[in-house]
């Protein structure tokens, strides 16, 4: 097997910081928020642990409510105040505790919370992925300079169908069907 292909046995899903109070001001919200459900539902139906961050509630408010609705019970919402998830003790013992190597990112803001956590999950030798399609900032010109960034320092670029598709590897994967049934209502707005 090509060892960059993501897989489900020893993969976790990271939802960063994917808040209601974002909604109004972020750069294509609904085409990311899509994405988000579709990682989300996608990654529940694989059986791959979900790890969503919330950054300071209190003055940001929760995880939009699709979002909110699709996570499994018992899905562990961390509260942060750092830009990077790592700089939560909690987030990084939740990680640590999954012993699960790569790292599916996922959320907002791409020049912020996602690139600063991506340098401290490198850092930590974690093989981190990190969805396009399921990333932005408030303004669209932030994105590119922390993609660039966020290479160099050796994550991989994905979508969130491509890292769903590597990880069942075959359409005869009994969840195959169901997956399809996702991407198709993903790209219905």
């Amino acid at each position: 097997m090509t060892p960059n292909l993501l897989d489900r046995a020893k993969a976790v899903l990271l939802l960063i910081d994917m808040q209601e109070s974002y909604r109004s001001v972020l750069h294509a919200w609904e085409a990311v928020e899509r994405c988000c459900l579709l990682a989300v539902r996608g990654a529940a139906l694989l059986g791959m642990p979900i790890l969503v961050t919330e950054q300071y509630p209190r003055g940001l408010g929760f995880t939009s409510a699709p979002i909110l609705g699709s996570l499994p019970a018992g899905t562990p919402r961390v509260q942060k105040v750092t830009m990077s998830c790592c700089g939560a003790p909690e987030f990084v013992e939740r990680l640590e505790q999954l012993g699960r190597p790569q790292v599916l990112v996922t959320g907002i803001e791409t020049h912020a919370c996602v690139n600063q956590t991506v340098h401290d999950l490198r850092v930590m030798d974690f093989e981190v992925h990190v969805a396009r399609d399921a990333t932005s900032s408030r303004l669209e010109r932030f994105v590119e300079p922390a993609w660039q960034r966020m290479m160099l320092a050796g994550a991989l670029p994905t979508t969130v169908e491509q890292a769903l598709l590597e990880a069942i590897r075959s359409a005869e994967a009994p969840e195959f069907r169901s997956l399809q049934q996702l991407f198709k209502a993903a790209v219905t707005p």
